[in-house]
């Protein structure tokens, strides 16, 4: 993979866990992107079973792209109070 970019399949294949208190958060299931210029607004993510109980009932939650921290090789963190 060149630097500079990265893809969806990428991303989906990361745990995401939130800084706040190191729990799992979920996976990527897809993206929201602002269709008039390009970038990239929030992540889906399907809930581990240990966070479902804090969003709201639907199968997926939102995960805003300035709550993200840093995007490393196995996992992206996340800064979520909940």
């Amino acid at each position: 993979m060149q630097t500079g970019y990265m893809m969806l399949s990428n991303l989906q294949t990361k745990d995401i866990v939130n800084v706040v208190d190191g729990r799992k958060i979920g996976n990527i299931i897809d993206v929201k992107i602002d269709s008039n210029t390009g970038k990239l607004l929030k992540l889906l993510v399907e809930p581990s079973k240990n966070f479902k109980k804090f969003f709201s009932s639907r199968e997926e939650s939102e995960i805003m792209w300035e709550a993200i921290v840093k995007i490393g090789e196995d996992v992206i963190l996340v800064n979520i109070e909940i």
